[in-house]
């Protein structure tokens, strides 16, 4: 299973794939710890299978992720802009250890 095909399947598909392979893993252990599973790096498989599925819905959750071209009348709509607020700016910290000319003199 690869990343890009995760990241084009809905939230819902995710959660289905996400219970299924959890699902898989703890069978496996159970393979595993009876002594009857012949490919132990199958679990080593299917808990990457669970991060990249976890990985992808955290970007969903975060806002990252693929950019989708918006239509172009969604775009022509203009926002208000925001009135520019003056920044203070502060004085530059002088470095440690160096002193100014008017300290020195």
């Amino acid at each position: 299973m690869k990343v890009d095909e995760l990241r084009v399947l809905e939230a819902d598909e995710l959660g289905v794939r996400l219970h299924t392979a959890r699902r898989e893993l703890y069978e496996l252990r159970f393979k595993h710890a009876v002594g009857q599973l012949e490919n132990w790096s199958q679990i080593a498989k299917v808990r990457h299978d669970i991060a990249r599925i976890m990985t992808v819905l955290r970007e969903r959750d975060f806002g990252i992720g693929p950019i989708v071209e918006a239509q172009p009348s969604a775009v022509a709509i203009a926002e208000p802009e925001a009135e520019a607020q003056p920044v203070e700016e502060e004085a530059p910290k002088s470095k440690r250890g160096r002193r100014k000319k008017e300290e020195s003199a």
